[in-house]
Parts: C-alpha cells; sequence; structure tokens
C-alpha cells in the first residue's frame, strides 16, 4: 500500500501547490498557503520552526519521503521518469512500461560540492545563484510563467462568454508580471529537468538539488528503511531495474544494498518485487550492507567523508539560520502612449519586507507573491543582487492599502504578515515631482490628478505664481498686492504638487494615474529602510 498512498499524498500537495500559484483571487491562500510554508528552504529562510521539525520528523521517521509527496518539483521529476518508461517512447511495446534503470554510483562529490556553494551564496546573501537551484522556487517560476498565462487566458475567455450571457461569474484578467527574462530561465529548466527525468529518473534530485542533498544524509538514519528479507530475494534485479532513484545494487552472490541517501522511499522497489521480500521496516536486515550507503570506496574512509560532510553542512546550516536571524532582527479616440518606467535609484520592495537588505536575504524568488499580486504592480528583478525577486512598478497599477496579497502568501518571511491599518503606516519610498514632466508647469494645462487621488494626503497643489498666496487664519488667497482673489480667480489659478515626504507611503497612486505620457511627472522612489509613519 506504501506506492499507492504515497502516489495520492504527491497528487494532491503537487496539485495544492500548483493552485497556489495559478490562482489570481486569493480564495486557495487560507485553505492551502499552508501546504507553501512546510517547503524546506522557505521554512529555513523564515526561521519557521514548525515547519522545519515537521520535515525533520518526516524524514527521520520515513527517509526522503518529503522529496516524493511534499517538493513539488520532486513531483513533477517523477511524471517526467513515468512518460519516459510509458511505451510510446520505447521500441519495445509488449510491456506497458519499461524497466529501464540500473544502479548508477553516488555522485558524492558532484552533490557536496553544490550544496557547499549553494549555503555559501545564502551566507554571502547572493540569493541571485541559489535561487536558480532551490526546488520549490524553480517550480514555482514555471508555474507562474509558463501556466499561469494559460490559466488567465482560458478566464479571459470563459469571462467573456459569460458577460454575453449578463453572468459576471468571471472577470478579465490582464498578465502583466511575466517578462520574458522568467519565460526563458523557466523553460531552460523545465527542458533540463524533463530530460534528465525522462533518460534516468530522479537525478536532478539526487546530485544536484541542495534540499534533497541535505535531507539524503539525514535519512541514512531514518527509523523506517526500504529493506530486503535476503531468504525471500531471488535476485531477479526487478527492484533496480524500476528504481528511478538509481540507489538499488542488485549482485549475484551478494546482498542487495540500497543507498539511502538518494531513495525517496517512493515504494516502486516494493511493488514490483513479486516475491514480496522488500518492505518499509524498522528491522535491520541479516546483513549491514543495506544500511550503508554504497560507494566504490572502502566503508572506512567514506564513513569519515561523510561525518566530516555533515559537521561542515550542519555548521553552514547554524551559519545560514543566524545570518537569517540577523537580518530579520533590524476616452477619447487619440493614441495613448504608454508610460516609460522611471529609473529609481532605489528598488521599491512590497511592504512587509522591511527593507531591501531582508528581502535579498529571505526570499527564495518564487514567484508565489508576483503571482498572486492583483494590481500588477510586483515584477522579478533583472537586477543581479535581486535577481528575480520582486520589485515594484507602478506603471500597470498601484500598491492599494487594503491589499496585503504578497504579506499573506509569503513562505519565506521575506515579505513578514501585516495587517492593513498597519500597511497604511509603511513607508517604502516617498513621491518625487519632475517639473520637466508636469502639465501646468510645462504646458499651463491645469491637473491636480496627484493631489486628488493620494489616499494619504501628503500632496498639495500650490500655485505657480509665488506672488499667491494663502492666509492661514482665514484661509482666503491675496494676491502680491494684499488683494484677496474671489473664488473664481483661485479657481483659475495654475497648481503644481508638493509632496510632504513624511506623510507619503509610496504606495505609487499618482505615478500610475499621473497623465503625462511617457515618463509621469511624479514618481516613488524607493527606501532601503522602511519605517513606520
Amino acid at each position: 500500500m506504501l506506492k499507492p498512498i504515497r502516489r495520492v499524498l504527491a497528487i494532491l500537495f503537487w496539485l495544492g501547490i500548483t493552485l497556489l500559484f495559478l490562482d489570481f483571487t486569493g480564495t486557495m491562500q487560507p485553505i492551502l498557503g499552508w501546504m507553501a510554508k512546510l517547503q524546506f528552504l522557505p521554512s529555513v529562510l523564515a526561521l519557521n520552526g514548525i515547519s522545519i521539525a515537521i520535515v525533520l520528523v518526516m524524514t527521520l521517521v520515513l527517509g526522503r519521503i518529503y522529496c516524493s509527496i511534499v517538493c513539488p518539483l520532486g513531483v513533477l521529476q517523477d511524471f517526467f521518469a513515468w512518460i519516459g518508461r510509458w511505451k510510446l517512447f520505447r521500441r519495445n511495446k509488449k510491456a506497458k512500461f519499461a524497466n529501464k534503470y540500473s544502479y548508477s554510483k553516488p555522485k558524492t562529490w558532484l552533490r557536496i560540492a553544490v550544496l557547499v556553494i549553494f549555503i555559501v551564496m545564502l551566507v554571502a546573501g547572493f540569493n541571485a545563484g541559489a535561487v536558480l537551484l532551490a526546488p520549490y522556487s524553480s517550480y514555482g517560476r514555471m508555474v507562474a510563467s509558463m501556466l499561469q498565462p494559460i490559466y488567465i487566458a482560458i478566464n479571459n475567455l470563459l469571462a467573456g462568454w459569460s458577460e454575453a450571457q449578463d453572468n459576471y461569474l468571471f472577470y478579465q484578467v490582464e498578465p502583466t508580471n511575466n517578462p520574458t527574462l522568467l519565460l526563458i530561465i523557466s523553460a531552460v529548466m523545465m527542458l533540463i529537468l524533463f530530460v534528465l527525468a525522462f533518460m534516468h529518473g530522479r537525478t536532478y534530485c539526487n546530485t544536484i538539488c541542495p534540499v534533497g542533498t541535505v535531507l539524503g544524509y539525514i535519512a541514512q538514519y531514518s527509523r523506517l528503511k526500504m529493506q530486503v528479507d535476503e531468504e525471500k530475494c531471488i535476485k531477479c534485479g526487478l527492484c533496480e531495474k524500476n528504481c528511478k532513484a538509481a540507489c538499488i545494487k542488485v549482485e549475484k552472490g551478494t546482498p542487495v544494498k540500497f543507498d539511502y541517501t538518494r531513495c525517496v522511499t517512493c515504494g516502486d522497489c516494493q511493488q514490483v518485487c513479486a516475491k514480496g521480500a522488500i518492505s518499509l521496516s524498522s528491522k535491520t536486515s541479516n546483513t549491514s550492507a543495506t544500511s550503508q550507503t554504497c560507494s566504490s570506496t572502502p566503508s572506512n574512509p567514506s564513513d569519515l567523508s561523510r561525518r566530516s560532510f555533515l559537521a561542515i553542512t550542519g555548521t553552514a546550516a547554524v551559519a545560514a539560520t543566524l545570518k537569517a536571524q540577523e537580518k530579520t532582527t533590524d476616452g477619447g479616440l487619440a493614441t495613448i502612449e504608454d508610460k516609460k518606467l522611471p529609473e529609481r535609484k532605489t528598488p521599491l520592495t512590497p511592504p512587509g519586507s522591511l527593507s531591501a537588505a531582508n528581502l535579498q536575504q529571505h526570499c527564495t524568488a518564487c514567484q508565489l507573491c508576483i503571482a498572486n499580486c492583483p494590481n500588477g504592480v510586483l515584477r522579478p528583478s533583472t537586477s543581479m543582487t535581486h535577481f528575480l525577486q520582486p520589485e515594484m512598478q507602478y506603471d500597470n497599477g498601484y500598491c492599494r492599502p487594503e491589499c496585503t496579497r504578497c504579506a499573506d502568501v509569503c513562505p519565506a518571511g521575506a515579505i513578514k504578515p501585516i495587517t492593513k491599518e498597519e500597511k497604511t503606516a509603511i513607508q517604502i519610498g516617498h513621491a518625487v515631482w519632475v517639473k520637466e514632466n508636469c502639465l501646468p508647469a510645462t504646458q499651463d494645462q491645469k491637473c491636480g490628478s496627484c493631489a486628488a487621488h493620494c489616499p494619504a494626503e501628503a500632496i498639495q497643489m500650490v500655485p505657480i505664481d509665488k506672488s499667491i498666496k494663502q492666509n492661514p487664519d482665514d484661509g482666503q488667497w491675496y494676491d502680491a498686492d494684499g488683494n484677496q482673489l474671489d473664488w473664481r480667480a483661485v479657481n483659475d489659478l495654475l497648481r503644481i504638487p508638493v509632496v510632504d515626504v513624511e506623510k507619503c507611503i509610496g504606495c505609487g497612486k499618482c505615478e500610475y494615474l499621473c497623465p503625462a505620457r511617457p515618463f509621469s511627472a511624479i514618481y516613488v522612489e524607493g527606501h532601503e529602510t522602511h519605517r513606520e509613519i
């Protein structure tokens, strides 16, 4: 029963995680958000002790079952491997599936090298490289860039049909936050993953994935393992030929050996064994070889190197956690020209991210916040210091004060949970007026859109003619000679905006609604560190 149960759970987790990235309404987050928070790397970066403990206990009891059930990239690899075994892709058409695998020696040096590089990049704050290796983040980028646009297109077709029927169950959505670079990176990753899994099963999972490596070495000490009853085993080799992790070694005259650092407790070997010789058991088999990692090197040096490796990675993991904790404490028919993005000296980061440094340190660039942003504000950054991490742009919308979706969905602690009330007091940047682009200042046209729509009332419109002033005592306007102006004259005054930077929260509504083209006459400059006002 191990394989059917594992398969049902894997499908449920895979569908749940996928729906989190596809859903743009926010209805899935309260129901399925815990699945994202259970992912191992985001849990470590968020210092989520409960999630980390669940994964570690799961691994110490059942081995690397996390990789074949909870990890969406692991489940996707199993699907690609299943396609590779399907009879349409084989020469031999007699059997439904091919027995195509064989034992391969563990690429220990490669696994250790990738993991050490990954940890060093995390500790050094160079997440731009690390996020490309993180399994959950890689899967998130694939869904956000490749599947969500299709999902939205289908929704828009249904919306058009339902509107024609006077039914508004669906509504139109414009995909605005999936740039070409993200699509290319995701497509390349998908291709690599497909080729490796199609040909050799879980090659990526067991040689490149840093999470798989860490959990693999912990899984050696798991309570339950796939074990062989040598009295029943006839050395037919079916378990080896069906092991997509290539971790089972069958030789005549010697006990069957398992490499538990690569075994993901999928149950495939148990299901194909005609003699019922394989079981998930805590019993020690009649040979000590089954409890050891298969290796072409002598046992003592292997054990020594393994212990040294565990000590090194354990120390590095503690260092990464301490580093994360340190960062935590701190109308008409005329053609309308598209807006161009301003050159911000400091990028804008979402409310709840605390600072650019905190976002950089914790974010895994999974794109979950970007995929869930209902206003099209969040985009993946192309900067190498914040590569593919979210940054804010206001050409297609603004950050609504009542929206906390990105903070609600983030599983890595890069964007802390905040309430709507707290968000209205968080200053992520301040508005900057550009005289050269302003219609009243350059074309003698009345405007005032920025001040009229500012939710923080941080923008005031003052007359261009500085000789005309308002008396604060009576609220009346007077010219340079002290003559009071009537309401018609006051209403005809050309005014320009003045920003109160102490009240501005950087939501970008002024920038988004500014009618100036191609550059807005007012834009938001980001703050390295957010503050409450």
